[in-house]
């Protein structure tokens, strides 16, 4: 990355898995610092990756071309507030914080007579503490296209970027991938119950219905077709996946699955409304 400094607000794991991306990546260890109230939090993060931490947000971002927000949602609005007066012009502000709107980050960041800041918002997802992650991106009109590929690479250093040109999809990249490693953790707790009810121990049905997860995904993302061709091809007329199919699809599987995920993007939309306040 070519900026000069990265300045992250707020050490936590999400923080950290970013760091440890881009230190993975190359990037100096020089280029990156964080600040955090927490000293306990300061002391790790800077002993597993050799960054500079400091307790001053101010002071951290001092210099940096890249302010990362990375603290809880409850207290974004106090943090902006208190970056405010410290800003420079140029630059350009993330956040990973779920259901702050860019609308709401403006407000707070901009001192009277200033232009908006460069805003990327973000919405990661908890794979990425795996580096396995996949996270939906959206720039306010303030981003460069320099600074649109800094973001990208940021959140590229822990999975999957991509780029919306709505930010009311936001709501939607939450109700799917934000909020959807739960709803595959269902699915595992719900088939490994079944199985052992079907007379299998409890750790031989969780490491069956596991490693079958992880060669379904790997299957999937390898794969030049898409999920529903996979389906077709492992589902033989009349066998037993064909019976379990039909048994989920009677059930209203994919009707209930569109319920959830409108739930999901429902609740995004009224947080990102009560914490925009």
């Amino acid at each position: 990355m070519s900026t000069p400094r990265i300045a992250f607000i707020g050490a936590g794991n999400m923080a950290a898995s970013l760091i440890g991306g881009l230190r993975a990546q190359g990037v100096e260890a020089s280029a990156i610092r964080a600040s955090d109230h927490g000293a306990e939090q300061r002391t790790r993060i800077s002993a597993e990756h050799g960054i500079e931490t400091f307790a001053s947000n101010a002071e951290a971002i001092q210099g940096s071309a890249v302010i990362v927000l990375a603290v809880k949602p409850q207290v974004m609005k106090a943090v902006c507030l208190e970056l405010a007066e410290h800003l420079a012009d140029g630059q350009l502000i993330v956040s990973i914080a779920a259901g702050i709107t860019c609308a709401s980050l403006e407000g707070w960041l901009s001192q009277a007579g200033q232009a908006s800041p460069a805003i990327v918002r973000c919405m990661p997802n908890t794979p990425a503490l795996l580096r396995q992650g996949v996270s939906g991106l959206y720039a306010n009109a303030r981003v460069s296209a320099e600074q649109r590929r800094q973001a990208e690479q940021l959140l590229g250093a822990v999975g999957l970027a991509l780029w919306l040109d709505e930010e009311r999809l936001i709501d939607a990249v939450t109700a799917v991938s934000g909020s959807g490693p739960a709803y595959f953790f269902l699915l595992i707790e719900a088939m490994t119950a079944a199985g052992e009810k079907l007379g299998l121990p409890r750790d031989i049905a969780a490491r069956l219905t596991l490693q079958t997860a992880l060669g379904a995904a790997h299957m999937a993302t390898a794969s030049d077709v898409d999920a529903s061709e996979l389906r077709r091809r492992v589902t033989s007329p009349a066998g037993t996946t064909e019976a379990a199919i039909k048994t989920f699809q009677a059930g209203g599987f994919e009707a209930l699955v569109e319920q959830a995920l409108n739930a999901a993007a429902r609740r995004s939309a009224e947080l990102a409304e009560q914490l925009g306040q």
